[in-house]
């Protein structure tokens, strides 16, 4: 095992993509093996492949895409302006509540990130905000997405880990929504210290917000219809995903209006790149699990963790502080694919519910998007907003501890966690 994380590692570092570090480390065990041929190897890609739930992840792909040809993230933009640029820190806390509006149309915070980026970057720095603190706002809000469904990375932990994945959006809707509150509260006082003010302070009048809620409602609808379309037995997770891609074309064609041919071969082809980089790791990965599975690392990863800890609370704690330190260097979606099977079994064996333990995963793998020295979605925005990887790096810290606490309050408090799985399932 050592030589295979070797051989993973290096690649990472030398700067392969990470679907070709996970492959080729995943051959040289099977190329080195006295005992398993290169043959299997090869048939664990094309189980990878053949896997039912895993259509979820295209058509959810594909739905935000086609939800942004559509002109939703038009709307939803107008009402977060409308419900909150009013406050302190006015379109840093829009930024916020997008995150969270938009949580339930891309799945996605590297992608959510991007998009904030181009939209309120340059009206955030017109209006006197630093460089750094617009990147870091725009960057660790998009974090809201990795619990609200249907967050990609949930789904690939449910296929991976063997959890509910309806469960699992259920129970990330309470954390989302925390999430939003801590992050505004965040925000808001160092909008006041600072003295970022908004434009125009003026509350808006009840007609103002319901008829911006109004424009925006198909999109604020898709999440609800998502999660009880699930829990009503009308879709699995799977279909739901396909249901959702008939959704947004009905959306953009007959309620907005503003679907056409163009946009949607637009929103196919950005579909198509994206969907064919997710699913290259998650094949690659395939020979990976296999030989984590084959080696027993679970087991021997457990005896470390187990060795001289008995608390539940504090083995959670202390694989949450391994999975963040990763999460400085590794991809999200490559951490969920290769970890969760030998995490899960360890959190399952000391009476952790899986789906819990999903939240608190996913959020944490996330945050290492937005944080240096690797951090996806820090250099999407920095780039996108011309800032210096150091000035993030300073005005990102508050945010950070922000999120870190609220993890530490869910992984002390699960029923704020499981509350909505138990009551609806």
């Amino acid at each position: 095992m050592w030589l295979i994380g070797g051989v993973f590692f290096i690649l990472l570092f030398i700067g392969a993509p990470a679907a070709f570090a996970i492959g080729i480390a995943g051959f040289v065990f099977f190329m080195t093996s006295d005992i398993m041929p290169l043959s299997i190897g090869v048939q664990r890609i094309a189980t990878m492949s053949q896997s039912f739930p895993l259509l979820a992840v295209p058509f959810f792909v594909l739905t935000g895409h086609l939800m942004n040809a559509s002109g939703i993230t038009e709307r939803l933009f107008k009402f977060a302006n409308v419900a909150v640029s009013w406050m302190a820190g006015g379109l840093a806390q829009v930024s916020v509540i997008l995150s969270a509006l938009m949580g339930g149309v891309s799945g996605s915070a590297v992608a959510e990130a991007a998009m904030e980026a181009r939209i309120l970057g340059p009206s955030m720095l017109k209006e006197g905000y630093s460089k750094g603190f617009s990147a870091s706002v725009i960057a660790v809000t998009s974090l809201i997405t990795a619990t609200l469904p249907p967050a990609i990375g949930l789904i690939l932990y449910g296929y991976v880990g063997n959890v509910s994945v309806g469960r699992l959006f259920m129970a990330g809707i309470i954390p989302g929504i925390l999430m939003m509150l801590a992050l505004m509260v965040t925000t808001y006082l160092i909008a006041k210290k600072r003295n970022y003010r908004a434009a125009d302070t003026r509350l808006p009048t009840a007609r103002e917000f319901f008829s911006a809620m109004w424009d925006a409602k198909w999109a604020l609808l898709f999440p609800i219809l998502l999660v009880f379309s699930i829990r009503g037995g009308l879709f699995t997770p799977s279909e739901v995903g396909a249901a959702a891609v008939v959704y947004a074309l009905a959306v953009g064609f007959f309620a907005h209006h503003e679907l056409n041919w163009d946009k949607i071969v637009t929103a196919f082809n950005h579909a198509v790149s994206d969907i064919g980089m997710i699913m290259l790791i998650i094949l690659m990965s395939g020979m990976i699990g296999f030989a984590i599975t084959f080696l027993q690392v679970p087991q021997q990863v457990s005896g470390v963790i187990l060795g001289g800890i008995s608390e539940p609370a504090l083995i959670v704690m202390t694989i949450l502080a391994i999975l963040f330190v990763m999460g400085l260097f590794v991809e999200s979606t490559v951490m969920v694919l290769l970890l969760t099977p030998i995490f899960v079994p360890i959190v399952t064996s000391v009476g952790v519910d899986p789906v819990h333990f999903g939240i608190l995963m996913m959020t944490i793998v996330t945050l290492g998007g937005m944080t240096p020295p690797v951090g996806v979605a820090m250099f999407a925005v920095c780039s996108l907003l011309n800032c210096r990887i150091d000035d993030y790096a300073k005005e990102v810290m508050p945010f950070i501890a922000t999120a870190v606490i609220l993890v530490l309050v869910l992984l002390f408090l699960p029923d704020l966690v499981l509350f909505l799985p138990r009551l609806v399932f």
